[in-house]
């Protein structure tokens, strides 16, 4: 390499150089191409294939890593651990009243409550304001603490996917505990299962994220990167191959819905207006010979409701919400989660002994609790 080099600089110089001359012109050299080298990393760095100096993605991380920490800081002492007579979560300040929001599978059936800030170490009673299982809210009410700190909110709307997010809460009641993870889908319509003395409830335009939540953390805080409350984790996915839970897969219920629905229950003592669609019929899946099911049967009709508007009655079979078939009640419940009061929808139907029949109906509200 130096007598390739030498020879450039014999061509660069035009004459005969001297031992000094030769040192300076490779000292020279290898400056220059040093100079080359950087120049050519640097523009890399600023090209669409996404090289950036390592200066830069040190520089980088630890901004990261510093949001994060400050993020936990400022919102980790609005979260609360729960427990009630039948098991233990997690809940969100909401006001500097000591209303903390929680999810309705988290208080259950019971009335009285020990909560404890995730940042402190002393327990004060609460009681139970209201629950509405239908969305897996619920507000409880510490008594005699001393001031609080309110959570701040954030708009669930302006979610997109992508997106980091911390998970807060006492999973596995390890207190004060926190994890990451992205937003990974948004506008999920999701089963919750059943869970101890609750029934279990179709939660609507849930946020999917790969935060890991585990049992305790239901009812704590799924938190932007401006400390801001966008969702309220609820539970995790099941490998339906393996059982137990899906790595990477829980699911959220949004902070529009959540403030929403608490910010009733503080008003009023309880839920007014759920903004759920309803047909206003009471159902059941139907299955044939074989225990397959092959659509959703109406038990009952309630008076004045869209479906007896339209008239549906009891034994018929619903077996499609517009164009999508709907084989179980599970199925129907689903689609009219992405539903909203007033919305349109076309109902097709079986009545026994006749063929397919289709109404069309203007969906109305569910009532609230």
């Amino acid at each position: 390499m130096r007598g390739a080099f030498g020879n450039h600089r014999r061509l660069a110089l035009g004459k005969a150089a001297t031992p000094r001359q030769r040192v300076l012109a490779t000292l020279v050299t290898l400056a220059t191409l040093v100079l080359v080298l950087l120049t050519a990393v640097d523009c890399g760095s600023s090209t669409t294939d996404g090289i950036i100096p390592r200066s830069s993605d040190g520089a980088s991380a630890q901004a990261l890593e510093q949001s994060f920490t400050q993020v936990v800081h400022r919102t980790l002492s609005s979260i609360v651990e729960i427990v009630s007579p039948t098991g233990l979560g997690s809940g969100v300040i909401f006001d500097d009243k000591g209303d903390v929001v929680t999810n309705a599978h988290v208080v259950g059936k019971s009335a009285s409550f020990e909560v404890r800030p995730s940042t402190g170490t002393r327990t004060y009673p609460a009681t139970l304001v209201a629950s509405y299982p239908p969305d897996d809210i619920a507000v409880i009410r510490i008594q005699d603490a001393p001031p609080l700190k309110p959570a701040k909110f954030g708009h669930s709307s302006t979610l997109e996917v992508g997106d980091i997010v911390l998970a807060m809460g006492n999973p596995l009641g390890l207190d004060a505990t926190v994890t990451n993870g992205l937003v990974s889908a948004l506008g999920r319509t999701v089963q919750e299962p059943p869970s101890g003395d609750q029934p279990g409830a179709v939660l609507r335009q849930v946020i999917q994220t790969s935060a890991p939540i585990n049992p305790g953390n239901s009812g704590g805080a799924l938190v932007n990167l401006n400390s801001e409350v966008v969702g309220i984790p609820t539970l995790a996915a099941v490998n339906p191959e393996f059982g137990g839970s899906a790595p990477g897969i829980g699911f959220a219920i949004p902070s529009d819905t959540a403030t929403d629905l608490a910010s009733q229950i503080v008003a009023n003592g309880r839920v007014v207006n759920s903004r759920r669609a309803a047909l206003g019929v009471s159902i059941s899946t139907v299955t044939d010979g074989t225990g397959k099911p092959v659509g959703v049967g109406i038990l009952g009709v309630t008076p004045d409701s869209p479906a007896a508007k339209a008239g549906l009655r009891n034994g018929d079979v619903m077996i499609k919400v517009d164009d999508t078939p709907v084989a179980t009640a599970q199925q129907l419940q689903e689609m009219l989660g992405q539903h909203k009061p007033g919305d349109t929808v076309r109902i097709t139907f079986l009545r026994p002994p006749g063929e397919a029949q289709t109404v069309t109906l203007t969906l109305g509200e569910l009532p609230a609790s």
